[in-house]
């Protein structure tokens, strides 16, 4: 099948390179990509003390210290991050365990609506979203300005991985968020028909993600896929009886 062009090539080109450093979680092709996640910055983590600061740094004897002497485990930044964001952002899985055993809320969501589970899920750190879902944090949340899900940023961002895990999890799998869009429809539209999105898309076929569920304009995953010329999405939605 003969690939179509796509009618904003700058716009995806631009898209997909955000994508591919972390810094969106969903975006719309038609207008500018908006920024997502926001970790803390160099002048915020100079002004950390308490948890927060021995939470980007991992540092455990100052965590079951801080812990000890009934420091908040929820106490918010500037940005609404919890010590818990901050862990996660950091990449710090064992300090994440620390404060989820400690009592830290795992549901948390900071002023842009992310919860640590779907931080992780768009760092592609599967270490960390493993340490968050042992300790009992949901993968179901209502997350992001789009009102989306981890599963569909890891979706959109081709983590085929944490794709995997968030399943395995009980993530819902046809979710539609504020652009009406499920993670199945977003491995395709938001995706460049690779490798990693391919697998992501087998992912979430095989594990029963509607083929049926359309996007606003009515357009059904076979119909997107076909529009973009993605033969081997393609191949696995019609064996998977997607029409």
């Amino acid at each position: 099948m003969k690939r179509l062009a796509d009618p904003r090539p700058a716009a995806r080109l631009a898209l997909l390179a955000l994508a591919a450093c972390g810094t969106l979680a969903v975006a719309a092709l038609a207008g500018p990509p908006a920024r997502a996640q926001t970790g803390p910055g160099a002048d915020e983590i100079a002004r950390y003390s308490g948890l927060h600061a021995a939470a980007h740094r991992g540092d455990l004897p100052a965590l079951g210290k801080l812990i000890a002497a009934g420091a908040n485990l929820n106490g918010r930044d500037g940005h609404g991050r919890t010590p818990l964001h901050v862990a996660t952002f950091a990449r710090h899985p064992a300090a994440i365990r620390a404060l989820a055993r400690a009592g830290a809320n795992p549901s948390a969501l900071d002023n842009d609506r992310y919860d640590a589970v779907t931080i992780a899920a768009v760092a592609d750190d599967g270490e960390s979203l493993r340490a968050l879902l042992a300790e009992g944090a949901s993968a179901r949340l209502i997350t992001s300005r789009y009102d989306g899900t981890a599963l569909i940023a890891a979706a959109h961002l081709g983590h085929a991985g944490i794709v995997g895990q968030l399943i395995a999890a009980g993530a819902p799998l046809d979710h539609v968020n504020n652009l009406h869009w499920t993670a199945l429809i977003e491995s395709i539209v938001l995706g460049d028909g690779g490798p990693r999105h391919v697998a992501t898309l087998r992912a979430l076929v095989d594990a029963g993600a509607s083929l049926s569920l359309a996007d606003r304009e009515g357009r059904t995953p076979l119909a997107l896929a076909r529009a973009r010329g993605y033969a081997e999405m393609i191949r696995i939605l019609q064996g998977a009886g997607a029409r």
